[in-house]
Protein backbone atom coordinates (compact mmCIF):
# COMPACT_ATOMS: atom_id res chain seq x y z
CA UNK A 1 0.00 0.00 0.00
CA UNK A 2 2.03 3.37 -0.10
CA UNK A 3 1.13 3.93 -3.55
CA UNK A 4 4.31 2.53 -5.41
CA UNK A 5 3.73 0.56 -8.37
CA UNK A 6 7.14 -1.79 -8.54
CA UNK A 7 8.06 -3.90 -11.50
CA UNK A 8 7.66 -7.49 -11.69
CA UNK A 9 7.34 -10.34 -13.75
CA UNK A 10 5.06 -12.86 -11.52
CA UNK A 11 2.88 -11.32 -9.95
CA UNK A 12 3.83 -11.33 -6.66
CA UNK A 13 4.18 -14.78 -5.87
CA UNK A 14 8.02 -15.19 -5.12
CA UNK A 15 8.73 -17.04 -8.16
CA UNK A 16 11.30 -13.99 -9.88
CA UNK A 17 13.84 -11.31 -8.74
CA UNK A 18 12.19 -8.15 -10.59
CA UNK A 19 10.31 -6.82 -7.67
CA UNK A 20 14.04 -6.68 -5.61
CA UNK A 21 14.32 -3.36 -3.29
CA UNK A 22 16.53 -1.89 -0.47
CA UNK A 23 14.89 -1.50 2.72
CA UNK A 24 16.68 1.52 4.17
CA UNK A 25 15.51 1.98 7.48
CA UNK A 26 12.08 -0.43 9.25
CA UNK A 27 13.29 -3.37 8.35
CA UNK A 28 12.95 -5.42 11.34
CA UNK A 29 9.26 -4.40 10.97
CA UNK A 30 9.12 -7.18 8.37
CA UNK A 31 8.84 -10.91 8.64
CA UNK A 32 12.34 -12.32 7.95
CA UNK A 33 12.67 -13.70 4.37
CA UNK A 34 11.65 -17.09 3.62
CA UNK A 35 14.33 -20.01 2.24
CA UNK A 36 12.02 -19.35 -1.17
CA UNK A 37 12.93 -15.42 -0.84
CA UNK A 38 16.28 -16.30 -0.40
CA UNK A 39 16.71 -18.71 -3.38
CA UNK A 40 15.54 -15.71 -5.18
CA UNK A 41 17.24 -12.90 -4.31
CA UNK A 42 20.43 -15.27 -5.32
CA UNK A 43 19.04 -14.46 -8.85
CA UNK A 44 19.16 -11.08 -7.74
CA UNK A 45 21.84 -8.38 -9.24
CA UNK A 46 23.20 -5.98 -6.97
CA UNK A 47 22.13 -8.16 -3.70
CA UNK A 48 22.69 -6.33 -0.28
CA UNK A 49 22.25 -7.33 3.70
CA UNK A 50 19.14 -5.42 3.02
CA UNK A 51 17.81 -6.59 -0.08
CA UNK A 52 14.23 -8.04 0.17
CA UNK A 53 11.45 -8.69 -2.69
CA UNK A 54 8.76 -6.41 -2.93
CA UNK A 55 5.77 -8.70 -2.69
CA UNK A 56 7.06 -10.72 0.22
CA UNK A 57 8.50 -8.16 2.67
CA UNK A 58 5.22 -7.02 4.64
CA UNK A 59 5.68 -5.24 6.99
CA UNK A 60 3.54 -5.00 10.86
CA UNK A 61 3.16 -1.03 10.59
CA UNK A 62 5.11 -0.82 13.88
CA UNK A 63 7.69 1.22 11.67
CA UNK A 64 8.24 3.48 8.70
CA UNK A 65 9.19 1.58 6.03
CA UNK A 66 11.72 3.58 3.53
CA UNK A 67 12.34 1.18 0.53
CA UNK A 68 14.80 2.11 -1.96
CA UNK A 69 14.24 1.18 -5.93
CA UNK A 70 17.23 0.15 -7.22
CA UNK A 71 17.37 2.58 -10.82
CA UNK A 72 18.44 -0.95 -13.10
CA UNK A 73 14.56 -1.76 -11.39
CA UNK A 74 13.19 1.29 -12.53
CA UNK A 75 10.40 1.02 -15.10
CA UNK A 76 10.79 3.99 -16.93
CA UNK A 77 7.92 3.17 -19.25
CA UNK A 78 4.56 5.10 -19.00
CA UNK A 79 1.35 3.95 -20.20
CA UNK A 80 -1.57 6.72 -21.79
CA UNK A 81 -0.46 9.62 -22.29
Amino acid sequence: GAGLDIEHSCGGVCACATCHVYVAQGGKSCQPATDDEEDMLDEAPDVSPDSRLACQCVPNGTQDLIVLIPKWNRNQVKEGH
